[in-house]
């Protein structure tokens, strides 16, 4: 099982050091695990000018997965826009085929205090979001900035979906609904963008392959405040590259933490990449305060969708349930009551629970 581990920038080593523990303690346990580093983001223009080079394509293009930090930091951002780190992460999703992007929001019991909505709101939250990830307007085509004809300055993004691009987004969340709770909201907004109305389209035609699995349709507007309303509503949601981006981000937050939350993204053949949902935090990098628990569990899921090895997945993710349920908590999860840990505590803790399960 080969894995390319790619820390990234601010407090993605930090957070990655902790999930490679993790793995060490599988490894130990006879996991055939192979991992070997490499720059991606503000690290790989540091040391080649770029922010996705050719020794990194080459390394996650013979890999079975990659596991990344994060990427990102104020001090690239006067840098051209091809040369800054979020250019990095688009390209890889690019070269690697992930066309959907997994976003899992799970609000754990002992953290329903953390969530800045109300317990009874939020308590038992199990949401998967779906995100269609390399295409839509971030991609389309024509884009850019420019003159009018009048004189005028303008920008213009293009928003473009294929059909193929639909459907085997379509398969994808049909196929996880239909292993959770067999509902499926696919979010559009098909009152005003033909592209949005396409999608819906597609998405009643794959749903006769799924008779099993109830799919409902939901404006993007109204999504946004019925996450925040009433979430458990809401088994597996699936929508574009932009809206997926957005509503993904807004959900995380009904956990209590960016901070908790991993992410996956997928090719056809699940080979993935896998990260926690929230950025480089550059405020607290190198003060060993960040919370791995994202990428612990992102770990997890990479065990899981690419290897197929859910009993290992399932001890990563009881070993972070049983830190919890201890009270250990990093500054972004701590409540009055709880211990205040540090990152590698953090990582201490659960590899305690690891070795003891």
């Amino acid at each position: 099982m080969k894995i390319a581990i790619l820390p990234g920038d601010g407090i993605g080593p930090e957070i990655m050091a902790q999930a490679v523990r993790m793995l060490d303690v599988l490894r130990e346990d006879g996991l055939p695990l192979e991992l070997e580093y490499g720059v991606l983001g503000g690290a790989a223009y540091d040391r080649y000018g770029v922010p996705y080079p050719d020794e990194t394509a080459r390394l996650v293009r013979a890999a079975d997965a990659v596991l990344l930090g994060a990427v990102g930091g104020p001090q690239y951002d006067t840098l051209d826009r091809p040369l800054r780190p979020e250019r990095g992460l688009l390209a890889i999703r690019k070269d690697l085929g992930l066309f959907a992007n997994l976003r899992p929001a799970i609000l754990y019991p002992e953290l329903a205090n953390a969530s800045t909505l109300k317990p009874e709101v939020v308590s038992g939250l199990d949401i998967m979001i779906v995100r269609e990830l390399t295409g839509d307007i971030y991609f389309g085509q024509p884009r850019g900035m420019g003159v009018t004809a009048g004189g005028e300055r303008e920008a213009y993004n293009t928003m473009r979906y294929s059909e193929s691009e639909v459907r085997r987004i379509a398969h994808v969340a049909f196929g996880i609904a239909a292993k959770r709770n067999r509902r499926l909201c696919s979010v559009d907004k098909a009152n005003v963008l033909e592209t949005t109305e396409f999608w819906k389209e597609i998405f009643i035609e794959v749903a006769k392959e799924y008779p099993e699995v109830e799919l409902s349709h939901m404006y993007v507007d109204n999504a946004a405040m019925q996450l925040v309303r009433n979430p458990r509503q809401f088994d597996v949601m699936v929508t574009g590259n932009i809206f997926g981006d957005i509503l993904s981000d807004e959900a995380s937050m009904l956990t209590g933490s960016i901070g908790m939350l991993p992410s996956a993204s997928l090719d056809a053949n699940n080979k993935g990449l896998y990260e926690p949902s929230h950025g480089s935090a550059p405020d607290i990098a190198g003060k060993n305060l960040a919370n791995p628990l994202a990428t612990i569990l992102s770990a997890a899921m990479m065990l899981r969708y690419t290897f197929n090895r859910n009993a290992e997945a399932l001890r990563i993710e009881a070993a972070v349930k049983a830190v919890l349920g201890k009270g250990l908590r990093t500054a972004d999860i701590w409540e009055e009551g709880c211990e205040k840990v540090s990152c590698s505590a953090m990582g201490d803790a659960v590899v305690a629970a690891l070795r003891a399960a």
